[in-house]
């Protein structure tokens, strides 16, 4: 029967090379050089201000809220929701939920809950997404 310590002592390491070590991440190597500074997010990469990205963006935002206006009933999976605001300054929307992407914001109240208490939803409008009521023209 073989002794225990055979079982547990390591096989002799002398014949082995040794294993190149990773370096820390963010560790300056000569493979990796230091880079300027972060990479530009695709919206930084145009000017600010250029009236092309802003329609573009508008339009984004508009198909992400869809049909979702202020008095808007809308139905999906987890509920039935009328639209009290909709926020579209992307810093205001930003802090409200809380995401650093966040261009707009739908402040909603749970129609089916009897004291149901307005909550901000980020949501995008989606083909599950039914509208129930069309909100009030103005």
């Amino acid at each position: 029967m073989p002794s225990m310590t055979a079982l547990i002592t390591p096989a002799e390491s002398a014949s082995r090379p040794e294993l190149p070590r990773r370096p820390v991440p963010h560790e300056k190597v000569p493979d990796r050089p230091t880079p300027s500074g972060p990479r530009p997010h695709s919206r930084t990469v145009h000017t600010v201000g250029d009236p092309t990205t802003l329609e573009a963006l508008r339009r984004v935002v508009d198909d992400q809220i869809g049909p979702r206006s202020p008095g808007a009933i809308y139905q999906n999976s987890d509920g039935a929701f009328e639209v009290l605001s909709v926020i579209r300054d992307p810093e205001r929307a930003r802090g409200l939920l809380t995401r650093r992407g966040a261009q707009w914001a739908l402040i909603v109240r749970d129609v089916l809950r009897p004291a149901g208490e307005p909550f901000v939803v980020g949501s995008v409008w989606t083909t599950s997404d039914r509208l129930v009521r069309e909100a009030a023209a103005r």
